[in-house]
């Protein structure tokens, strides 16, 4: 179990991805994603292994959930500064999360 206080930690924003790069040295398919969480924090590259289930065209100016204050992380020799919020449970089987309306970049999650 996960007190509210753990969860509230979560810094949630809404994320618009704004530019998509395969990741030139993972071994499994993985893109190089820079993101928009808007003008408080400003972009961030995020690496994910969602290539098996979205095409570059698919992602760009895709609005998706973040978290945004994870401590930066090597992935593959590129540095992580965030992550993708997705659910499902296979590399092609996944959906990532989104809002069901227009919301800015930077926008709160609650």
């Amino acid at each position: 179990m996960v007190d509210i206080g753990s969860f509230l930690a979560l810094d949630l924003r809404v994320g618009r991805i704004v530019e998509v790069e395969d990741h030139p040295t993972a071994r499994k398919p993985m893109y190089k994603l820079v993101v928009d969480l808007g003008p408080e924090i400003g972009k961030r590259q995020i690496v994910a292994g969602i290539r098996g289930a979205y095409t570059k065209e698919e992602l760009l100016g895709k609005s998706v959930v973040c978290i945004a204050n994870l401590d930066p992380k090597a992935i593959a020799g590129i540095e992580s500064q965030g992550m993708l919020l997705a659910a499902g449970e296979a590399d092609t089987l996944i959906s990532l999360l989104t809002t069901d309306r227009d919301m800015e970049a930077g926008s709160k999650v609650h």
